[in-house]
């Protein structure tokens, strides 16, 4: 794929995976809530982890997933306190910063859209301080809708003024990608890198990238190309 920043005048990026180290939410979900949860409840970590897996893959591809208050409920546990007690595991991508600094200087719009519940985005903006960079930020809490579903996309209209056919969006979901490409955002982008602790596999689907620093066109050449 071509990318033509000529051609792009907003950039919607997701957060977990794509900007931000998944190994963070990765060891928080399938280890540390576990450890507290089996702590709790007298019960083995595998039992815990057991029970724990499938309550998560049961509530996939909607808001519940990433909702605090709903686990904190469901579990009873203090799912953001849990949180505060990894919080040194939050860190930013390679490359990020440069890239987010790349948007503003080239008078680009960038919004930061994640499926992210509003408790986990105050800690992870004041971890990070990425906050100022964006054009303004929205969760998918406050459109109604995930990422995964396709109408997700033309709600978001509503609190962000694009242009489908001028837009690149970021994302670490192939799901995501594929919803936003239904609903006719052009450029599409997917982060292989998503964690640390991966080695990165390219989509089969998606122009892919490791590092948004990819993604930085020379000063000479707006035009960059893209594997797919």
């Amino acid at each position: 794929m071509i990318i033509d920043w000529e051609q792009i005048d907003t950039v919607l990026l997701d957060m977990d995976g794509t900007l931000l180290d998944r190994h963070f939410d990765d060891h928080f979900w399938l280890e540390h809530v576990p450890k507290r949860y089996a702590a709790k409840n007298g019960i083995p970590l595998a039992e815990a982890q057991e029970l724990l897996y499938a309550q998560f893959r049961s509530q996939e591809r909607t808001l519940n997933w990433t909702d605090l208050d709903y686990w904190s409920e469901r579990l009873g546990l203090d799912i953001p306190l849990l949180k505060l007690e990894v919080e040194h595991l939050i860190a930013v991508h390679p490359g990020v910063v440069e890239f987010l600094l790349f948007l503003r200087q080239s008078g680009k719009s960038a919004w930061l859209v994640t499926n992210a519940h509003g408790k986990t985005l105050s800690l992870k903006m004041r971890k990070t301080r990425l906050g100022p960079y964006f054009t303004g930020i929205v969760s998918a809490h406050e459109i109604g809708l995930p990422k995964e579903e396709n109408a997700f996309w033309g709600k978001l209209r509503e609190k962000v003024p694009y242009d489908p056919a001028r837009t690149l969006l970021g994302e670490d979901s192939e799901t995501n990608l594929g919803t936003a490409e239904r609903y006719g955002i052009r450029f599409l982008v997917y982060v292989s890198r998503f964690s640390s602790t991966i080695h990165p596999t390219p989509s089969a689907r998606f122009p892919s990238i490791n590092h948004f620093t990819e993604l930085i066109p020379h000063p000479d050449a707006p035009r960059i190309a893209i594997p797919k």
